[in-house]
């Protein structure tokens, strides 16, 4: 049976497998968000496809803040380096 999750960005579901699993690391002055890739990071998770449309969906309706459940502002470093990945031809 498939574990089912809901995109931050466009707010559809898919397998979990398929979706990019996100938490926030560091500390209530400056949270991260963090790809885990392998799903083994401590912390609530939100999960995004990787498509550059869903992320910029998520920007532009904030949800990191609300699915990871932080509040300050966000560093989305480490993701937009994944990101630039998602494009890339393999």
């Amino acid at each position: 049976m498939a574990v089912l999750r809901t995109c931050i960005g466009c707010r559809s579901r898919a397998d979990k497998t398929t979706l990019v699993r996100l938490v926030a690391t560091g500390g209530p002055s400056a949270w991260v968000v963090t790809p885990d890739e392998r799903g083994s990071l401590p912390g609530r998770g939100a999960h995004l496809h990787p498509d550059p449309r869903c992320l910029e969906q998520a920007r532009r309706r904030r949800a990191f803040g609300r699915a990871l459940r932080v509040e300050g502002p966000l560093d989305t470093g480490p993701l937009d380096a994944l990101a630039e990945t998602w494009n890339s031809p393999e």
